[in-house]
């Protein structure tokens, strides 16, 4: 029988969501149409603690090399939103190091970007408010700003104990996704 020289069709596969879809209840706060999550930090911000030791950072950070091959994904819910916008952050982050860059620098070079001015959905520079709805006043767009401030400044921390987990010089396989573009965005 000769062997076919086809290739295979590609399987419908889809975009890994967030695992905290099914605990979103009457406790998860939103903010527009953007979950709240609670946060094991150790910054200061508006975040409830996790209960657990797994946030939504871990799934961040877990779910963001998968994620960052698809070009379009379904939102489920808030909980998603809140994933995609910190794969966006994650992609920004690795865009700003480079293969020599030292692990002190990178803690200098994403603090810097984690508390820098950022756009927040309903702003004219957030690039994706076709998918976020704008706070309905200033008490809450102040509250996400907070939120998202104190976000940032722990997946960025979180970010550079992965990639620089073995070495001074951040993980080849990190650094290699900093020219995919998840959804064809960037924050």
């Amino acid at each position: 029988m000769p062997v076919s020289t086809k290739k295979r069709p590609i399987s419908n596969t889809q975009a890994y969501h967030s695992t905290f879809l099914a605990d979103e209840s009457q406790d998860t706060r939103l903010v527009g149409n953007f979950a709240v999550l609670p946060l094991r930090t150790k910054y200061k911000g508006p975040a409830f603690p996790a209960s657990s030791d797994y946030d939504i950072i871990d799934e961040v950070l877990d779910l963001f090399r998968a994620n960052s091959f698809f070009k379009n994904f379904e939102i489920k819910g808030p909980a998603d939103r809140t994933l995609i916008y910190g794969i966006l952050f994650v992609s920004q982050c690795l865009n700003a190091l480079n293969a020599s860059t030292s692990q002190n620098e990178a803690v200098r070079v994403l603090t810097n970007l984690a508390l820098d001015n950022f756009s927040i959905p309903g702003e004219i520079g957030f690039p994706l408010n076709s998918l976020y709805q704008p706070p309905r006043d200033k008490n809450e767009a102040l509250f996400l700003r907070q939120y998202l401030a104190q976000f940032r400044q722990e997946l960025a921390n979180r970010l550079i104990a992965r990639i620089y987990q073995d070495s001074n010089l951040p993980s080849k396989y990190w650094l290699a996704f900093t020219r995919r573009k998840f959804m064809n965005k960037s924050l």
